[in-house]
């Protein structure tokens, strides 16, 4: 298969390195200013751009038929925008905060925490993060999609978040529940940008010949 690379930053250079591991034997960048032309006869697209760039980049691609992986973080408000150009042109797109299988996981460990402690009111739940100084939205996607995966499992009482950006973390997230009697604390340390790189890959190599917009966790979990 031939793959796209949209932004050829650190995250595009780690994705060209993995990529032939998931069966990828042509790889093309595609880079700020560039004509997205060169992406023409790829299989699929992933995009680690900047927030502002992914609704163009989703409306070209979109409109050369090319399904996308989505690594960019912090464009969700062009949602909307985005899940139309995918559906006008029958295209497929694939997104999530974070692209990390090990955090996929977590936010499933979390929401169940939650959902169990729904009725046990003595409990407080905060939710803190840490990345490092270079990273642009705070609270990150992925403590956002925490917090809600919380919520929606019925943790109705408040959730103290917090943030931190400093050095260059590669990113921890944590989420603590805690009463007079004992503390839980539940946490995901990423040591690399490796996990986000191949996260990505697994995530074209699905849906390539897919229609429709999807999560990661589609590809993870679909049938579990």
């Amino acid at each position: 298969m031939k793959l796209a690379i949209i932004g050829y930053g650190k995250m595009g250079r780690l994705i060209e390195q993995l990529a032939p591991e998931y069966g990828f034997t042509s790889v093309v960048a595609v880079d700020i200013g560039d004509d997205f032309a060169k992406a023409a006869g790829a299989d699929v697209a992933i995009e680690f751009t900047a927030p502002e760039a992914v609704l163009g980049n989703i409306e070209k691609l979109a409109a050369m038929k090319l399904p996308v992986v989505v690594g960019t973080t912090g464009w969700l408000k062009y949602m909307d925008q985005v899940r139309a150009a995918v559906e006008k042109n029958g295209g497929a797109l694939v997104w999530s905060p974070n692209f990390s299988v090990g955090v996929n996981v977590f936010l499933r460990v979390v929401r169940e925490a939650a959902r169990l402690l729904v009725d046990e009111k003595e409990y407080g739940a905060w939710a803190w993060e840490i990345h490092h100084d270079t990273k642009k939205d705070a609270p990150s996607g992925t403590m956002m999609k925490l917090v809600d995966q919380m919520k929606s499992a019925g943790y109705a009482r408040n959730i103290d978040v917090s943030s931190n950006r400093a050095g260059r973390h590669p990113g921890t997230h944590e989420i603590g529940f805690d009463s007079g009697a004992d503390t839980i604390t539940l946490r995901h340390t990423a040591r690399s940008r490796e996990g986000f790189a191949r996260g990505a890959l697994k995530a074209a190599q699905w849906v390539v010949g897919k229609q429709g917009v999807f999560e990661f966790s589609d590809v993870l979990f679909s049938g579990r």
